[in-house]
């Protein structure tokens, strides 16, 4: 957590204990050739909300910082009891739509802030990146490889989730492999065919390992005698009744290169065997492959969609959307600085679907309202989980239903249309009267 949630949380501990609050968590805008996100990180934050405390050490360590005696005691006890309601993991939302709103105890409500800003901006950017991939992969298969180029070791389990959610087949990193279920995959690298005398045996020492699985790096001195080496050695172990699973180019024109590979692959008979590519692709590099009919079968993508390059961050926030007075009642509440005015209330996000079902309009209005499927769902009740945490799996569906649902005009990789997301008269009411409220002298 960030120290001012600290400072905040010891000035309301004296001033303002019996506060409740309701916070949203939204992203104020699109990075640049966005048109939608793709919600990732929730189970994160769930574990961290139900996990909660500060140890001994940690109080030891905020007096030394001047905290007061009476706060560290309290939060020596304190755990979060608050209720929480979100979209599913997966769902595709828009600029402004709450994906996450706590309710709970103004201390325990706004020490959370950091935390959950942190894991749903890297989460929820990689699994939007990984989507546009997944587009421009029209229907082959993609592989994370981003482990080594990920910022840290966390980041790179959060990527490899984010981008299976986001319909990716598999991942390098061998940890998030065992944590969450998603497939290991793996090739060669170039120093495994430099360690050899020559590439031939190289490959002959790696499919006698793997005589199974093996596909192989052909391009560490020249592409064209790397796929005479696989071939000659994949009929070998062909003869043994071993088949070669594909070859990987990682460098130069790939497509030009995929074309020479496909055709030396099928004049030796082995229509089967599968070509993938990797280095340094993205979505549009993607494309252009696609594009150009690059006969491709498999991508696999690291430091582009890891980093997400060309958008590293999200203007994701957390505000106060209502607070308790003395009284105990909820006040709705509401920013009015220039180009970050927030929206008041407890609120909720309704889709309206047109008659093939595909999504029409998105309003945000306030909870009691039902212009359309409310999309927020309620996953924690005072601190305790609601349901289990869903399979990865489930999740992986939720974001593949939700991208089907999408027009093609707003899956376009530049230029995409722009969502309509509405305000609910309702709303809009609360909205302009707040405004009158708080712009008289004196408010």
């Amino acid at each position: 957590m960030d120290l001012y949630e600290l400072t905040m949380a010891q000035s309301y501990y004296r001033h303002r204990f019996k506060a409740q609050a309701t916070f949203d968590l939204f992203v104020r805008h699109l990075p640049p050739n966005r048109s939608y996100l793709v919600f990732a990180g929730l189970e994160d934050v769930l574990r961290y909300l139900k996990n909660l405390k500060f140890s001994q050490e940690d109080l030891d360590y905020l007096e030394r910082l001047g905290f007061g005696e009476d706060f560290l005691t309290y939060l020596g006890r304190l755990r979060f009891h608050g209720d929480v309601w979100a979209m599913p993991e997966g769902s595709v939302f828009f600029p402004g739509e709450p994906v996450i709103r706590v309710t709970g105890s103004l201390i325990e409500a706004q020490i959370i802030e950091s935390f959950l800003l942190n894991a749903v901006n890297l989460s929820t950017m990689v699994a939007s990146k990984a989507s546009r991939i997944m587009i421009a992969a029209g229907g082959r298969g993609v592989y994370d490889f981003s482990l080594r180029r990920a910022q840290g070791i966390d980041a790179a389990l959060k990527v490899a989730r984010s981008a299976f959610i986001s319909g990716f087949s598999g991942t390098s990193n061998v940890l998030a492999s065992k944590l969450y279920g998603i497939p290991a995959v793996g090739t060669m690298a170039h120093s495994f065919v430099l360690s050899f005398s020559s590439e031939a045996e190289s490959f002959r020492a790696f499919f006698e390992t793997f005589p199974n699985k093996s596909i192989l790096l052909v391009d560490t001195y020249s592409i064209q005698e790397g796929i005479k080496n696989a071939i000659r050695v994949a009929g070998e172990f062909r003869a043994r009744g071993h088949m070669l699973q594909g070859i990987r180019l990682d460098s130069g024109n790939l497509a030009q290169q995929a074309r020479m590979a496909r055709r030396m692959l099928n004049e030796s008979n082995f229509k089967e065997v599968k070509i993938f590519a990797s280095g340094d692709l993205d979505e549009y590099k993607i494309e252009k492959l696609a594009a150009s009919g690059a006969p491709i079968d498999d991508f696999g993508v690291g430091t582009r969609m890891g980093a997400s390059a060309d958008a590293p961050s999200l203007d994701v926030i957390y505000k106060l959307a209502e607070v308790t007075n003395e009284g105990g009642v909820f006040l709705p509440t509401m920013k009015f600085s220039r180009n970050k005015v927030t929206l008041p209330g407890r609120k909720q996000v309704f889709r309206c679907f047109d008659k093939r079902g595909f999504c029409k309009e998105d309003i945000i209005g306030l909870e009691h309202e039902n212009p359309g499927e409310p999309l927020l769902k309620k996953v924690m009740h005072a601190g305790e989980l609601v349901c289990g945490l869903r399979p990865l799996s489930e999740i992986k569906e939720t974001a593949a239903r939700n991208m089907s649902s999408l027009r093609k005009e707003y899956r376009l990789l530049r230029r995409g249309a722009s969502y309509p997301v509405l305000l609910s008269k309702d709303l809009k009411k609360l909205v302009a009267g707040l405004a009158r409220h708080l712009k008289k002298p004196g408010s």
